[in-house]
């Protein structure tokens, strides 16, 4: 795959682009603007572990059997630098990808190439169309 056409929801409101994925490793950009920044002018953290988790969820539904979809149930984000706006490069890549879970890592690029962020989550594997556990995001992949 080389791109997505435009999204929906949050990944489409954000402006998160595939750019290659398989199920060994998935890249998206986000180019940050105003939509993405905090008060001191740099992307807010949370427009980080947005960007992150919606490549790591895209990429564990990538690792499931069909009828099967992720949910995130655990996640950590590590923020390394702060990122002026412009564009970021996210690189997903499976940590472990079990029967019930999938626990993914995904990295995050400035424009300059150094590293600004990471995540690693963890993705619970369900038959699709079932509830999302009480509590949870349900954020499906």
């Amino acid at each position: 795959m080389t791109s997505t056409p435009a999204r929906s929801g949050m990944p489409g409101h954000f402006g998160i682009r595939i750019t290659a994925a398989d199920k060994d490793k998935l890249v998206g950009e986000l180019d940050a603007d105003d939509r993405h920044l905090n008060n001191s002018g740099h992307v807010h953290g949370g427009a980080l572990a947005a960007f992150a988790d919606d490549l790591g969820g895209r990429l564990a539904g990538l690792n499931v059997s069909p009828g099967f979809r992720t949910t995130t149930i655990e996640s950590k984000t590590n923020i390394f630098r702060a990122c002026p706006p412009g564009r970021l490069t996210g690189v997903a890549v499976p940590v472990h990808v079990g029967r019930r879970t999938i626990v993914l890592q995904t990295s995050i690029y400035r424009a300059d190439g150094k590293l600004a962020a990471m995540m690693i989550q963890t993705q619970m594997v369900l038959p699709r169309g079932s509830a999302t556990p009480a509590g949870e995001g349900g954020d499906e992949a």
